[in-house]
């Protein structure tokens, strides 16, 4: 279970953290937040000393039934804060979020170290061969549908069994590619009814039988706050619960926008 990133080899029998850097202006927890270079050199200082070893960029609101926006403004978001952080932190493993292949090329480029691929390779068609081209690590995320859709009415069967017979398709084209560190991400949200991701939570650790990590996103998701009949901005310690499961059951990142607490859970699960 190691990842290259940047020629480091990273170990996850040790969970990681991956911290949330929104650059968008409409994400469901903290979209706007982060406005000019002083907000995102800030925030990602925080993240690092916090314990992250990753920072997630993302410059499309993938919440559900978000505005849609071009390549070209992607881009324009993406690229000034990658290079941003490359410049005054030499030694970050940069993750991109994003479907497009052009964006995640030119982002590589640019000194990022990751690809966060929420479609799993089904929103551009050239996303695999450019994954395969760049030979860096590819977090493959299961999406039912599209951010602009996927939660209108999402069905399934088996949520479990559907969720696991699409990465065990995606990860043999990936293979065929010699494309060697994958992470799959089950889509907390992404197309689920609240029911249908508790299913996935519970079950995670049937997951671990496609012999690849596994990354769990679940911070202060609607599947939390909802059932508790709160808000994003109160469920912290809701998602310190659900990624406390998930870890039990197997997770080696957790994508989350509290890099401490959830450090802090890494800390005391590692401890059993």
């Amino acid at each position: 279970m190691t990842i290259n990133c940047k020629g480091t080899l990273i170990d996850l029998t040790t969970p990681k953290v991956m911290g949330i850097l929104n650059v968008t202006p409409d994400s469901f927890f903290d979209g706007g937040k982060y406005k000019n270079e002083h907000d995102f050199l800030a925030q990602t200082e925080k993240m690092l000393n916090e314990g992250a070893t990753f920072i997630d960029i993302g410059a499309y609101s993938s919440r559900p039934g978000a505005k849609h926006i071009s390549e070209e403004e992607e881009l324009q978001r993406m690229l000034p804060v990658v290079e941003l952080l490359v410049k005054n932190f030499p030694e970050i493993f940069i993750s991109i979020d994003s479907f497009r292949s052009r964006v995640v090329e030119e982002s590589i480029n640019a000194g990022a170290a990751i690809i966060n691929d929420i479609s799993g390779g089904k929103m551009d068609v050239n996303m695999f061969e450019t994954v395969a081209k760049l030979q860096v690590p590819y977090i493959m995320m299961h999406m039912q549908g599209t951010p602009q859709n996927m939660q209108k009415n999402p069905e399934y069967e088996n949520v479990v069994t559907e969720v696991i017979s699409f990465f065990a398709e995606q990860l043999f084209k990936l293979r065929q590619l010699k494309v060697n560190d994958v992470i799959i991400d089950v889509g907390f949200g992404f197309g689920k009814t609240v029911d249908q991701n508790y299913e996935l939570l519970k079950n995670l650790s049937l997951f671990n039988s496609l012999d690849a990590p596994i990354l769990t996103g679940v911070s202060r998701k609607s599947m939390l706050y909802k059932l508790l009949g709160t808000s994003a901005q109160e469920a912290l310690n809701a998602t310190t619960v659900a990624n406390t499961i998930a870890l039990l059951n197997g997770t080696h990142i957790l994508r989350v926008h509290d890099v401490k607490e959830a450090v802090e859970a890494v800390t005391i699960v590692n401890q059993l």
